[in-house]
Formats: structure tokens, C-alpha cells, sequence
């Protein structure tokens, strides 16, 4: 039985497409779920059929937590994919749903927001990306897969960020493809 899965994304959704063309995974892409209405990613999960919703942050951060909780929970996923979603999970939900992160980083070196950014400040040689189960900590879940990245003379952040990400989207479709098979069927 294919595994049901939502997305979780804020950006342009090129991890979701990466995981979208992937015909080698045994899932069911059931929904994506985005944070920002003008999400490029909502646009991608639309033109491929896929149930799409907006969970926008306002003032009250609890009334988010289980407004989100609440629309996932609806899709009775078996996985869901942070795939450059850009907010904090609460412990509730990531206890309730096993969930994944990409990660543009080797873990435990960089986590938060600007990984990339800290690389280069660091002065390393060598970074990566990391895909790894969420726990209540920030980027500090269990690593499931990872794969170095060099830093190049001259490289700026967006220059290595942009290969991480293509890097990162082989990685996200191989630790699916990994963990899928093992992953118990929506119990709730």
C-alpha cells in the first residue's frame, strides 16, 4: 500500500517538485501545506492535482500550532515532509506525525535558518545537507541520511546554496525511498 504523505513547504517548492517527479517512490503525495498564500510551491502541487492549503502565522502561535496539526490530521498521513518550511513544529505534531526535514547543512554543524550563511562565516571546506527526523528541537532530530557538499573558492551563499539544493533534492527522493517501506500505516 502506497504511503500517504503531505508536504510542507513555504518557498518556490523545488524539493516538492524533486519528490513530484520521482516515479521510483511508493507514495501518495496526499497534500501540500504552505505557510505563505503566495507560496511558488502551491502553484507546482496544483498543476500535479494535489490538495493545497495555507496555514498563515498570525499573532497567537498556539492557534497556529493546532490549526496545522488540525489540517494535517485531516490527511491522515503516514509521512509528512518539511521541505523548506520555514517554521518551528510543536512537540504535539511531531510526536503524532513522523516527520522529516532537508536541511542544508551537515547536522549537528549550522542548524537554523541561515546554515548556508554560517558555513561560509565558519570558514569550512566541506558542508552539505542533511535529511532528519523533527523532534521539538531546532534541526536536532535524529540524522537519517546526509551528503557533503565542497565549498568553493569564491563561492558567495548563493552561489553554495544553489548546490546544495540540487544535491539536497537527490537526497530528499533517495531518504524516502529508504524510510518509506518501514513506516507504519496511519494509526490514529
Amino acid at each position: 500500500m502506497r504511503k500517504r504523505v503531505v508536504i510542507l513547504a513555504s518557498g518556490t517548492g523545488s524539493l516538492t517538485q524533486a519528490i513530484l517527479d520521482a516515479t521510483e517512490l511508493d507514495i501518495q503525495i496526499v497534500a501540500v501545506v504552505s505557510d505563505s498564500a503566495d507560496a511558488q510551491v502551491l502553484e507546482r502541487a496544483k498543476k500535479a492535482d494535489i490538495n493545497t492549503s495555507v496555514i498563515q502565522l498570525k499573532s497567537d502561535r498556539a492557534a497556529w500550532d493546532r490549526q496545522l496539526f488540525d489540517q494535517v490530521d485531516q490527511y491522515q498521513p503516514d509521512l509528512v515532509i518539511s521541505a523548506g518550511f520555514m517554521k518551528i513544529l510543536s512537540a504535539e505534531f511531531v510526536t503524532t506525525f513522523p516527520t522529516i526535514n532537508s536541511h542544508p547543512a551537515l547536522l549537528p554543524e549550522f542548524p537554523g535558518a541561515h546554515a548556508v550563511r554560517d558555513a561560509l562565516a565558519a570558514g569550512v571546506t566541506i558542508t552539505g545537507t542533511t535529511v532528519h527526523w523533527v523532534d521539538a528541537g531546532i534541526d536536532t532530530g535524529p540524522i537519517i541520511t546526509q551528503m557533503e557538499v565542497p565549498v568553493l573558492p569564491g563561492d558567495d551563499e548563493a552561489t553554495l546554496h544553489e548546490r546544495i539544493k540540487k544535491v539536497e533534492r537527490g537526497l530528499i527522493v533517495a531518504t524516502i525511498a529508504l524510510i518509506t517501506p518501514t513506516l507504519e500505516t496511519y494509526s490514529r
